[in-house]
């Protein structure tokens, strides 16, 4: 369980496509070094929450006969 929200997403989007490097939401404040920075919070978010919510994939086992044995 990830303690980001969708709000907290959302005003890092706003801030990365508004060129400000300082993101404010429910009354905190966080100013980012560079707009990599940034990003690379933005994407950390996005594989963390699609983690929870995102079934994980079924992996199957391959079986192979030559037919003469």
């Amino acid at each position: 369980m990830t303690d980001w929200t969708e709000t907290e997403l959302a005003a890092l989007r706003r801030a990365y496509a508004c060129g400000t490097t300082r993101v404010s939401y429910d009354g905190k404040s966080v100013d980012y070094g560079s707009a990599e920075d940034l990003l690379g919070r933005i994407r950390t978010i996005e594989r963390a929450i699609a983690g929870t919510t995102r079934p994980l994939p079924v992996a199957g086992l391959a079986g192979f006969s030559r037919g003469d044995r």
